[in-house]
């Protein structure tokens, strides 16, 4: 499922935002102030909701948000960046040598 499909979940957003503010309230007071909350939803969606398939109650979707561990991001993260293309191949090569 990509970033871009609509998730079981996304009808709860607005409701948990509050949830999703404190978290990275959190996440901030450990020197991880550059996560948005599109980034926390998506590692939600694609990590800790990934193999759900059926609604919860909207306190079990609060906990699952208020107990996301910055490791666990981080790990989600770093995994994510990995899968990614490698942009020093094919054209980004070209360019990479242009600038040295």
């Amino acid at each position: 499922m990509s970033q871009k499909d609509t998730h079981l979940f996304d009808s709860f957003r607005e409701s948990v935002a509050p949830a999703l503010k404190s978290k990275l309230e959190e996440f901030d007071l450990y020197g991880y102030d550059k996560v948005t909350e599109d980034e926390l939803w998506n590692f939600l969606k694609n990590k800790t909701w990934k193999k759900v398939s059926e609604e919860k109650p909207i306190h079990q979707i609060v906990n699952d948000i208020l107990t996301v561990k910055v490791g666990d991001y981080m790990n989600y993260v770093t995994v994510e960046a990995f899968k990614a293309p490698n942009w020093f191949e094919g054209e980004g090569k070209d360019v990479l040598e242009k600038l040295l």
